[in-house]
């Protein structure tokens, strides 16, 4: 029997193949988007190369005609300069290299102690801006209105100049337990360790890590039991408990020098210069204001049903906010807490404004003055607060990290 239908003489669909695109019809060299791209991503890699070659050419040139020599090499000649707080043994007869490292220290040093002050600062202030008491809430938010919307090197100046330079004359110096507090610093009674003080190092990192274990420990049993154990007054007990235990079994192996008033000044102790006290201040506690928002933001993102389930269970205002709200808060606050920590960071070097010896001070200030090796104490000095940057950024993100909810 012959079909009615005629054979056409073409294939089917699945076998046909698009006809080749005769070179009449292919697009122009300008009218093809993937030639034209990567015409201009080549024009742009080579201008750069130009400019970057020419700033290097330039450069070079310019240290040539003015004979300054590159390299590290003065890294090892003699600074001949002092600095008024080191963390290490430092003399005029020390290398730039030590200046480096001391500016290093001290940048690090009022960086730390600016995150803590600020974080625990930064918090109180944050749940207080929501408190039920009227008072207390608008407290918290003139705090933070005023302090967040000043410049921060005018609230340096406001320490140091108004505050701490009014302050009385040694001889005249306010005196608290041993302590004295003047317009050249706070000086304390200093701690001498001596031999054997080794040993209570030692106990105080065994206690860390006991303290560590068990709170692994502690977790594992709330989690199978929901027995819950006080890790916090635990921990708190075993790193201070064991080192004086182990610090009275070595027989007190420590001295201490206590500051005298010799002529105009102290001698002796341990002096925290003002420079020092007002950059901490002041960054710790115009940070503290942005953290402070931070965390009020992390609260208010917390439903209100986990609240009202919380009372409904019976528990407090307190463990509510420390075991319900906080916890689901973190997760939000940890992203913007870590931009708030890398800015006060970068906001030290202002302090070469009231003379503290930070690294932008003492190595990218007088170092370059007198060395006239600017690319190299530049470059060292970026380097540095780009690795300090960068290392709070990992430390945050694996925190955040293990902040967040994961499936069991």
């Amino acid at each position: 029997m012959s079909s009615d239908i005629p054979n056409s003489g073409h294939k089917p669909d699945g076998g046909s193949k698009q006809p080749k695109a005769s070179p009449a019809s292919r697009p122009k060299f300008w009218n093809d988007p993937q030639k034209r791209s990567l015409l201009f991503q080549t024009l742009l890699i080579a201008s750069l190369g130009f400019f970057f070659y020419s700033v290097i050419d330039n450069t070079l040139t310019n240290l040539e005609q003015r004979g300054i020599t590159t390299g590290f090499d003065f890294l090892t000649q003699e600074a001949g300069f002092g600095i008024s707080m080191t963390l290490i043994d430092y003399t005029e007869a020390s290398s730039y290299g030590a200046t480096f490292v001391v500016g290093l220290l001290n940048t690090v040093l009022v960086a730390v102690l600016g995150i803590i002050a600020a974080t625990i600062l930064g918090f109180i202030i944050g749940v207080a801006r929501l408190s039920d008491n009227w008072l207390i809430s608008k407290i918290a938010a003139a705090y933070i209105e005023t302090f967040r919307n000043l410049p921060l090197l005018l609230q340096i100046f406001f320490w140091y100049f108004a505050v701490l330079q009014t302050l009385p004359h040694p001889r005249q110096s306010l005196e608290f337990l041993g302590s004295f507090f003047n317009n050249r610093g706070l000086i304390t009674p200093a701690p001498v360790p001596e031999d054997g003080f080794g040993l209570v190092w030692g106990a105080l990192v065994v206690a860390c890590v006991a303290s560590w274990l068990m709170s692994r420990w502690a977790h594992k049993r709330q989690d199978l039991t929901g027995q819950q154990f006080p890790i916090f007054w635990a921990s708190v007990g075993l790193i201070i408990g064991l080192p004086l235990l182990m610090f009275l079994l070595a027989g007190a192996p420590m001295s201490i020098d206590h500051p005298e008033l010799k002529g105009f000044n102290f001698r002796g102790g341990l002096t925290i210069i003002p420079e020092l006290i007002a950059l901490w201040l002041a960054l710790s506690i115009y940070t503290a204001a942005f953290i402070a928002e931070t965390v009020r933001a992390g609260i208010l993102a917390v439903s209100h049903g986990q609240t009202e389930a919380a009372s409904a269970l019976g528990l407090s205002k307190g463990k509510t906010l420390r075991f319900i709200v906080i916890p689901q808060a973190m997760r939000v606050i940890i992203p913007p807490l870590t931009s708030q920590y890398l800015n006060l960071t970068k906001n030290s070097s202002l302090a070469t404004a009231v003379g503290y010896p930070d690294l932008v001070s003492v190595f990218a200030g007088t170092t370059l003055n007198q060395t006239g090796q600017a690319i190299e104490v530049i470059a060292m000095t970026m380097t540095v607060y780009l690795t300090l940057s960068l290392l709070t950024s990992l430390f945050m993100n694996w925190y955040n990290a293990r902040m967040q909810l994961t499936e069991r």
